[in-house]
């Protein structure tokens, strides 16, 4: 045999050994966008496009007057209550009771008369001064959720305003004897 022909056996068998190597491997390629398709089609954002058909008045076209709307607040301060529309003012002032507690019977009642006025009304604010005590605020917010009667051994109930929102009483306007030099 011939050496030359060993040493081209030896150099074929070492070439198939290492045949592909050094080739292109698409396959962790093919991994990583198959990954990155399903993440972008999860995470893109889908819009729809509607169209909304508005029809608007001319330019001479007078806007029809607003219905006024109550809108309703209860002040709470240590002197007493005050129900208030923030459109138009005070309402009613409603002193301390004879033995210095709030009335919360006659706001009762005054919100009875306003709920009669505006059936719809479902929500109130309660604006509370800083002075007054949890006790009182949370009296007076049972009163503008609920009003209750006893009539014998029957309880009844009317919902008032049961959606309440708080917030800080306005500082209250002195006395004229009262203001500061």
């Amino acid at each position: 045999m011939n050496k030359g022909s060993r040493l081209a056996r030896r150099q074929r068998r070492n070439h198939a050994r290492y045949r592909g190597r050094n080739d292109l491997n698409i396959v962790p390629m093919l991994d990583i966008m198959v990954i990155l398709t399903f993440f972008l089609i999860f995470t893109a954002v889908f819009s729809r496009t509607s169209v909304v058909e508005v029809n608007l008045p001319g330019p001479e076209v007078q806007a029809p007057p607003t219905a006024p709307t109550l809108e309703l607040e209860v002040i709470l301060r240590r002197t007493g209550i005050e129900v208030a529309d923030r459109n138009v003012g005070v309402l009613q002032t409603i002193p301390l009771t004879a033995t210095g507690y709030q009335d919360a019977l006659r706001l009762s009642e005054r919100l009875v008369d306003i709920k009669n006025r505006f059936p719809d009304k479902v929500n109130a604010t309660l604006l509370v001064a800083d002075d007054v005590d949890y006790d009182t605020i949370v009296q007076v917010m049972d009163a503008m959720r609920v009003q209750q009667k006893v009539e014998g051994t029957k309880v009844s109930s009317t919902t008032l305003f049961p959606q309440i929102s708080l917030g800080d009483a306005p500082v209250a306007d002195a006395p004229a004897g009262d203001a500061p030099q």
